[in-house]
């Protein structure tokens, strides 16, 4: 747990660190944290944005090979999916009509926004979910809810977690050696985290000017 607070809260030198200490270790911890963000609805906290693309950078000057780390993540990310669908299909009801005050005040109250925009996008939003922070935690859940069809949410599945490790990691590793890129890593990650969060402010704050009018 200490290891994952590290990692959350200084992601980069946390990821080197461990990297030297032990390679294998940290294919199985990057595994767990991207398999956990999307799998549970209690960890939509986790870093997956950043979190990809600062193994990226790591991977490019370390012996953290990129190529295993990219099958490895799409993997964890499928899985985690996976786990969440099948928690949304047998516990979804049930989940959300407990009185646990931790999960109404601060988990449930995201399942609204997952909805709209599932609405919006239909089967699309398994794919376009996973580039929203907090809403790709919680779209797996609500399709497993709705019973959405298996292979089609299979099918999205998949294509999502390609496309979304495929595209922070590889960036990460491809950029991780430029110079700027190196003495400005902190900026980077947080704007990262500022931009990947954006929509889901702008959605906050429209929602309460309507309801204000």
């Amino acid at each position: 747990m200490d290891r994952l607070l590290e990692i959350i809260l200084h992601t980069d030198d946390a990821l080197l660190a461990l990297v030297a200490n032990n390679v294998y270790y940290a294919y199985v911890l990057l595994f767990f944290i991207i398999m956990l963000e999307t799998g549970l609805i209690v960890f939509p906290f986790l870093p997956g944005d950043g979190l990809l693309f600062s193994a990226g950078v790591v991977a490019a000057s370390t012996n953290l090979n990129i190529w295993i780390l990219l099958v490895i993540l799409i993997i964890a990310a499928i899985i985690g999916n996976l786990l969440n669908f099948i928690t949304g299909k047998y516990l979804g009801e049930k989940l959300q009509r407990s009185e646990n005050y931790f999960l109404k005040k601060y988990l449930l109250k995201h399942l609204p926004k997952a909805q709209k925009f599932y609405d919006k996008h239909g089967g699309r939003a398994i794919i376009v979910g996973r580039f929203f922070p907090i809403i790709r935690t919680y779209i797996p859940f609500l399709a497993g809810m709705v019973y959405m069809e298996r292979r089609l949410f299979l099918k999205n599945t998949i294509l999502g977690a390609i496309l979304w490790i495929s595209l922070f990691l590889l960036t990460g590793f491809f950029v991780g050696e430029i110079t700027w890129v190196k003495n400005n890593y902190g900026l980077i990650f947080l704007s990262l985290i500022i931009i990947t969060t954006l929509p889901l402010v702008f959605s906050l704050l429209l929602k309460k000017k309507s309801n204000s009018n």
